[in-house]
């Protein structure tokens, strides 16, 4: 194979269409716009512009409040904690912490801390130690005969 005999699939790529290049070319004269006004005329971006009244979205009440400084934790449940020890990707004998969990690829990444749910069932004893836990999650584990501590900021 050469450099020249090289080709995209058939109908891979199409030919843009060319405005203003006369009648024969469907896109002829005004190019598709219409006649005059201000969206036949080049540099216009008029999203959400009302012609000079209150846009909608500036006559609307606002709501609410983001927090600037929210914390945001990777979730983990018990009972994938529990899969991947079947699966001898954690040790149960182990002290399991945070970085342990992202080591393993049960956790991505750690953002502000690992924080355990309770969804699912966890048989085995365990010792966890993360930034946050759900109650009934400390209270799982517990009955299962392992300890989750919860890191205190």
């Amino acid at each position: 194979m050469k450099l020249h005999e090289l080709h995209d699939n058939p109908g891979a790529t199409k030919t843009k269409k060319r405005i203003g290049r006369g009648p024969g070319s469907g896109k002829g004269k005004m190019g598709g716009r219409g006649i005059k006004g201000q969206k036949s005329r080049s540099g216009v971006s008029i999203g959400g512009y009302e012609g000079g009244q209150m846009p909608l979205y500036q006559r609307l009440p606002k709501r609410g409040f983001t927090k600037p400084n929210r914390k945001s934790y990777a979730v983990v449940n018990l009972g994938l904690v529990q899969k991947f020890i079947d699966e001898k990707k954690l040790d149960a004998k182990a002290a399991i912490t945070e970085d342990v969990l992202i080591a393993s690829g049960l956790v991505r990444r750690k953002l502000d801390g690992v924080r355990v749910l309770a969804k699912g069932d966890i048989t085995a004893s365990v010792t966890l130690q993360v930034t946050g836990a759900s109650k009934s999650a400390v209270e799982a584990v517990a009955k299962a005969g392992g300890t989750l501590t919860v890191a205190s900021e």
